[in-house]
């Protein structure tokens, strides 16, 4: 027998309706494409208010994203620019999360951020 509340609304349906619909939270997306090493710090991320969509600062992990966006984040040392072209459907291996987004504006030793004091 199936768990679940007997709505049929459950995470994984969620998921699916929002796939189907051509839209994935920020959070699952980050990590989809390896940009960070798990779902929580993504969702950590996405809390600080560092992250941008589209020129509009993003503070909550649910925020959805879609093909044609594009975010704007610190990533260690470098502002890292991303178009999104994919949502993708799991962490795949790098070159499957590469696939899901272009870089608009590839880290370079020039355009590392300054060192806090």
């Amino acid at each position: 027998m199936a768990k679940g509340n007997g709505r049929g609304t459950g995470p994984d349906d969620e998921d699916a309706a929002d796939l189907a619909e051509g839209r994935l939270r920020l959070d699952k997306w980050l990590w989809y494409a390896r940009f960070l090493k798990s779902r929580s710090l993504a969702a950590k991320l996405c809390g600080s208010g560092a992250i941008r969509c589209g020129g509009t600062p993003i503070t909550k992990a649910h925020h959805t994203v879609r093909p044609g966006d594009v975010l704007t984040f610190p990533l260690g040392n470098h502002i890292r620019v991303i178009k999104v072209l994919a949502l993708g459907t799991r962490r795949g291996p790098a070159p499957e999360a590469q696939a899901l987004y272009e870089d608009l504006a590839p880290p370079t030793p020039e355009s590392r951020l300054p060192k806090a004091l």
